[in-house]
């Protein structure tokens, strides 16, 4: 597979712009970007700098654009209650962040949803990344100014580790992307799962919808 995946990103022109726009998606991100890069001749840093560059960029976007866009899906009728599960995911992941804090002074309450955000992020898995990071921040109605440097401090320690991977084990990167690959179909599956199993969010006016009734 991993062979495969190489051979089809070899056939683009541009190496540098191709690692850069692979880090910005979903689940794949640096994690997948890093070595994606150095398997299509990048040098190691070069493909590390491009890859933390790529998915931390997505940040602002996410973090802005997030709770809009949902919004707007979810005025299209046949995927409502898709877009409104897939909210009750993340703010059960935002409540399960949260609990860390429980019975905390606010002040304390903000620095540990910041540390816990940075650790969350730092793992170098799939969907513990920037994407899943900023739309949990979201939900902990986290202030951008809070929610951004732990964020990408987490994304440095990620991209670092991964580069270290990386370079002890150059010789076997079809193998890490092929690894990486299969944990982020893993992780997609039960994230997948997660989805199918929530219980569709209901807004205010749906409630009061239902008392009136």
């Amino acid at each position: 597979m991993g062979e495969l995946l190489l051979k089809l990103l070899s056939g683009i022109d541009n190496p540098q712009l191709t690692t850069l726009l692979i880090s910005m998606f979903p689940l794949v991100e640096l994690k997948g970007a890093i070595p994606i890069g150095t398997g299509l001749n990048l040098p190691l840093v070069i493909s590390a700098l491009l890859a933390y560059c790529g998915s931390s960029l997505v940040v602002i976007p996410v973090f802005f654009l997030l709770i809009p866009i949902f919004n707007l899906l979810k005025k299209i009728k046949f995927i409502k209650k898709l877009v409104e599960k897939i909210e009750a995911v993340f703010e059960q992941k935002a409540r399960d962040l949260a609990k860390k804090s429980d019975g905390a002074p606010e002040e304390k309450v903000r620095k540990i949803l910041i540390l816990a955000l940075f650790i969350f992020v730092a793992i170098p898995f799939p969907v513990t990344g920037v994407w899943t990071g900023t739309a949990i921040a979201v939900f902990l109605n986290m202030k951008f100014k809070d929610s951004f440097l732990p964020i990408v401090l987490g994304n440095l320690v990620a991209g670092t580790l991964i580069t270290l991977m990386t370079l002890l084990f150059k010789n076997y990167v079809n193998i890490i992307i092929d690894v990486l690959f299969v944990i982020a179909i893993i992780m997609l599956i039960v994230f997948i799962v997660k989805v199918v199993k929530s219980k569709p969010k209901t807004d205010d006016n749906d409630k009061e919808q239902n008392t009136a009734e």
